[in-house]
C-alpha cells in the first residue's frame, strides 16, 4: 500500500470530503486512506432527517450522497461499525474497536483527520433513556423513531423548540399526531432574537402546535416500561413519542483524552488549514465538521456551528492540504435557514445580544414587506430585522421571518456581512428586479434604507 497513511475518524460530511479531497490529489501508491466510521452510513445529510421521518423523503437511501461500495471503489479503505476509543499522540496509533465481535486492535498514522461530529445534548433527568424517548442525530436514530410511530399514537411532545425540534414538530404533524413544544426560552428559534421568535411562535400554534415556552424539562414519566408523559416545573404533558430537539455538543472526548486543544465549546480549535495544534505530537493532525470551533468574522470571537455546509468546507480544505495544495477557512458569519410548514426562517450575523456582548454599539431596524409585488395576488408578508454598528452603519447581523421564499433572501445580508459592508452600500446594491416576484424595493434594501437612516441620526 501505500508510503504514507491518514487515518480519518469519522465518515460523513467532514470525514469524507476530507478522504475524497485527499484521494483525488494522492494515489494509492502514494497514500493510504482508512476511515473509521462507527454507524452505518457515510455521507449522509442530517439535515433531510425530519423529511425523512414525515414521509416527504421516500426511505434512507435517499438521503445518502454516496454510499461505502462507491467509497471502496475509489481507493477508501471504509470500516464501518468500528469505533476509535483511543489516541495515542506519542505512537502515532489510534485504538479501534470492532463493534460487531468486539475485537480491539491499533492502527498506525502519519496523518489524522478528527471528523467525529456532534453528539445531541441528552440531559441527566429521570426516564431519559426510557423506550418511546428518541433523538433524531443519525439515520439510525431516524429508522428507530420511523420504527416505533404506530397508527395508535396519537400525541408527540417535542422538547427543545430550536432547528431540530421545530422540523421535527412539523414532522410529527405531517404523521397526524397532535404536538406539543416545550422549550425553555421565551420564544422557540432562540437563535433570533425574541421579537422575531414570537412570530414563529404565532404561527406554529396557527398550525395547531401547542407551543410551550419558558418551562423547564424534570424529567420522562414511564408507565409500562415506556415514556408516557413529559414531566415540567409547570405541568404534565402526555405524549405517546417524545423528541428530544436540546441541540448538540462537540464530541471530543477522545481528543480531550489526548490532550489536544479545545475551546470554550468543547470543540476543537484549529488554525486557518484546520490543522489541530502544530508541533510536537499534533504535528499532521487535522480536525473539521462539528467536533470544532470556528471563527465568526462578524463578532471575531470562536464560535461552536454545527451545520452540514461547513462541515463539508472544512473537509475540503483538510483535504486539499494533505494532498499537497493550500487552502484555508477563514471563518462563518452563522447564516442558517430553516422552516416549520409553510413559515420559512433565516438568519445571518450577529443577534441583539450577540452583538452586545461583543462590545458593538448598535442600531435596529425592523420592516414589513412582501416576498413579491403588493399588488399580486398571493402576496404574503414577511419581516425583516437588520442589525448594524451604530456610527460606521457595519452591517452586523439580518433576521427573516415569513413566507414565499422568504428564508433565501438571507443569502444577500450574508453576501454583504462577509463583505463587511455598511447598511449605506447595501441600499446601492443593483439587486434582480422580475416583477411581480421581486418588489421595486427589495426588502432587504428597504431594511437597509432604514437601518441607515438610523446610523445617520447617529452621526
Amino acid at each position: 500500500m501505500g508510503n504514507e497513511r491518514l487515518v480519518v475518524i469519522g465518515g460523513d460530511a467532514a470525514g469524507m470530503s476530507a478522504a475524497s479531497q485527499a484521494r483525488r490529489r494522492r494515489g494509492e501508491d502514494d497514500l493510504e486512506i482508512v476511515v473509521i466510521e462507527r454507524g452505518r452510513f457515510t455521507s449522509y445529510s442530517a439535515c433531510g432527517i425530519p423529511y425523512l421521518v414525515s414521509g416527504d423523503v421516500d426511505g434512507p437511501d435517499a438521503l445518502i450522497a454516496r454510499t461505502p461500495d462507491e467509497h471502496r471503489k475509489r481507493g477508501i479503505d471504509l470500516r464501518l461499525g468500528v469505533e476509535a476509543e483511543g489516541l495515542d499522540l506519542d505512537r502515532r496509533t489510534v485504538e479501534i474497536r470492532d463493534l460487531t465481535t468486539g475485537r480491539a486492535d491499533r492502527i498506525g498514522f502519519d496523518q489524522l483527520v478528527l471528523a467525529t461530529g456532534a453528539v445531541p445534548i441528552r440531559p441527566p433527568l429521570p426516564g431519559i433513556d426510557a423506550p418511546g424517548v428518541h433523538g433524531v442525530q443519525t439515520l439510525e436514530d431516524a429508522r428507530e423513531l420511523i420504527e416505533w410511530l404506530a397508527p395508535a399514537h396519537r400525541r408527540a411532545v417535542v422538547v427543545g423548540g430550536g432547528y431540530i425540534g421545530i422540523e421535527m414538530a412539523e414532522a410529527m404533524v405531517r404523521k397526524g399526531l397532535a404536538v406539543t413544544v416545550v422549550d425553555r426560552s421565551a420564544q422557540p428559534m432562540s437563535t433570533l432574537d425574541p421579537d422575531m421568535g414570537a412570530l414563529v411562535h404565532e404561527a406554529m400554534e396557527g398550525m395547531d402546535i401547542d407551543v410551550v415556552t419558558e418551562t423547564e424539562v424534570v424529567g420522562i414519566e414511564v408507565t409500562d416500561g415506556r415514556a408516557s408523559a413529559v414531566l415540567t416545573a409547570d405541568g404534565r404533558f402526555p405524549a405517546d413519542i417524545v423528541v428530544l430537539g436540546l441541540g448538540v455538543r462537540p464530541a471530543t472526548e477522545l481528543a480531550r483524552a489526548a490532550g489536544l486543544p479545545l475551546g470554550a465549546s468543547g470543540g476543537l480549535t484549529t488554525d486557518l488549514r484546520m490543522r489541530v495544534g502544530v508541533g510536537g505530537g499534533a504535528e499532521g493532525i487535522w480536525a473539521g465538521g462539528d467536533c470544532v470551533e470556528v471563527l465568526d468574522l462578524v463578532s471575531g470571537r470562536r464560535r461552536h456551528i454545527a451545520l452540514g455546509t461547513h462541515a463539508n468546507k472544512h473537509g475540503r480544505v483538510i483535504g486539499t492540504n494533505i494532498g499537497g495544495d493550500y487552502a484555508t477557512f477563514p471563518g462563518v458569519v452563522g447564516t442558517a435557514v430553516s422552516k416549520v410548514c409553510d413559515l420559512e426562517i433565516g438568519r445571518t450575523g450577529l443577534r441583539e445580544k450577540d452583538a452586545a456582548a461583543a462590545g458593538f454599539e448598535f442600531v435596529t431596524a425592523t420592516i414589513e414587506s412582501t416576498g413579491r409585488a403588493g399588488y399580486y395576488p398571493g402576496a404574503r408578508s414577511m419581516r425583516v430585522k437588520m442589525i448594524a454598528e451604530r456610527i460606521t452603519g457595519r452591517l452586523l447581523g439580518v433576521q427573516i421571518v415569513g413566507r414565499d421564499g422568504a428564508a433565501k433572501r438571507i443569502d444577500t445580508a450574508a453576501v454583504a456581512l462577509t463583505h463587511r459592508m455598511t447598511v449605506e452600500e447595501i441600499t446601492s446594491l443593483d439587486l434582480g428586479y422580475a416583477p411581480p416576484f421581486s418588489p421595486v424595493w427589495d426588502p432587504i434594501l428597504v431594511a437597509a434604507r432604514k437601518a441607515a437612516q438610523k446610523v445617520a441620526e447617529d452621526r
